[in-house]
C-alpha cells in the first residue's frame, strides 16, 4: 500500500492564513495525533494559535519550517 504524498511546497504557500492541525500535520509529514501532542505539550515546530476549543497553524511558520528543511 502506497502513501499519498504531502501537499508541495508552492501548495502550501497558497493556503489559507491558518490550517487546521491535520492539514499542517500532513505538510510536515507526521500523524495529526503526533502534532497534536506535540501542540498539547507546547513543543510544536510551529506556530500554534487557540481558535476555541481547537488550533490553528500559523501557514507562514509552516512555510518557513519547510524551506529551512
Amino acid at each position: 500500500m502506497s502513501r499519498k504524498p504531502g501537499p508541495t511546497l508552492d501548495e502550501v504557500r497558497a493556503w489559507p492564513a491558518t490550517v487546521d492541525v491535520p492539514t499542517a500535520a500532513e505538510a510536515l509529514g507526521v500523524s495529526r495525533s503526533h502534532l497534536y501532542a506535540l501542540v498539547k505539550c507546547g513543543e510544536a515546530p510551529v506556530r500554534v494559535l487557540p481558535f476555541g476549543k481547537s488550533h490553528r497553524v500559523v501557514t507562514a511558520s509552516l512555510v518557513r519550517l519547510l524551506e529551512a528543511a
